[in-house]
C-alpha cells in the first residue's frame, strides 16, 4: 500500500499555499511534515483528508479499497478533540467505535485503546471535567478504537505531558510496524522508528 500525491496545488482562500508538490508515503511508513506556522501543514493534511479540493493535482492510496475514498480510509486528527462533553470518557469511545468499525471486536478495541492512552481508569469520568492532556488522549484514542491504514496526524502531541507524548509515539511505531502508514504535523521531534520528513518550507523555494 503507498498514499501518492502528485503536482498538488492548493489554495486557501485567495492565496495558494502548496505549489507543484508531490512525494509517496509508503507501507509501514511515516511522513513527518516540517516548516514554519502557515507554511500549509494543516492545508496539505486536510486536502489528504479530503476536507477540501486541491485546485489541481492526485491523491490515492495504492493498495487500498478501491471503492472509497483516501479520506473514508483514514483517521484525520485536527486541533480540536472531537469530543462530546455530555458524554463519559467510555461513552466517547464507544460511539467513535461505533460509528468508525465494521469488525466484530468493538469491546476489545474500546479497553484495548483506553487503556493505552491511560484513561481505562476514567471510563464513567464526564469527559466535560477532564484535563486539556486528558481530552487530548481522548480524542487520539479513536485511532485504535477502529482499524485504518492510513493516520493523518496535525499537531498530535498538543497539550500532551511528555509520558501522554511517548504514549502517542508507540501507537505510531506499532501502527507502521504493521503495515500502516502516517502523515504528521509537528514542530517538536518524535521518537519514531519509520519515519521520513518533507520539509514544506524548502519545498516552496523548489517550486
Amino acid at each position: 500500500m503507498q498514499l501518492i500525491a502528485e503536482d498538488l496545488v492548493i489554495d486557501r482562500g485567495s492565496r495558494r499555499v502548496i505549489e507543484g508538490l508531490s512525494f509517496a508515503v509508503r507501507q509501514g511508513e511515516a511522513l513527518v511534515l516540517t516548516g514554519a506556522n502557515g507554511i500549509g501543514k494543516t492545508t496539505l493534511l486536510r486536502a489528504l483528508a479530503g476536507f477540501i479540493r486541491p485546485f489541481r493535482g492526485t491523491i490515492r492510496l495504492d493498495g487500498g479499497d478501491p471503492e472509497l475514498s483516501v479520506g473514508e480510509q483514514a483517521h484525520a486528527v485536527g486541533h480540536t478533540n472531537a469530543v462530546k462533553s455530555s458524554l463519559t470518557v467510555i461513552e466517547n469511545a464507544t460511539f467513535w467505535n461505533a460509528y468508525l468499525e465494521t469488525g466484530d471486536h468493538a469491546v476489545n478495541r474500546v479497553d484495548a485503546a483506553l487503556r493505552h492512552f491511560g484513561l481505562d481508569e476514567l471510563g464513567e469520568f464526564p469527559a466535560a471535567y477532564l484535563s486539556a492532556g486528558q481530552k487530548r488522549r481522548l480524542g487520539l484514542s479513536r485511532l485504535l478504537v477502529a482499524h485504518r491504514p492510513l493516520w493523518l496526524l496535525d499537531e498530535p502531541t498538543a497539550s500532551l505531558d511528555t509520558a501522554s507524548s511517548e504514549r502517542l509515539v508507540a501507537a505510531v511505531n506499532t501502527h507502521t510496524r504493521t503495515g500502516g502508514l502516517a502523515v504528521i504535523a509537528t514542530h517538536l521531534p518524535l521518537a519514531l522508528e519509520r519515519a521520513r520528513t518533507l520539509d514544506l518550507a524548502a519545498q516552496r523555494i523548489m517550486a
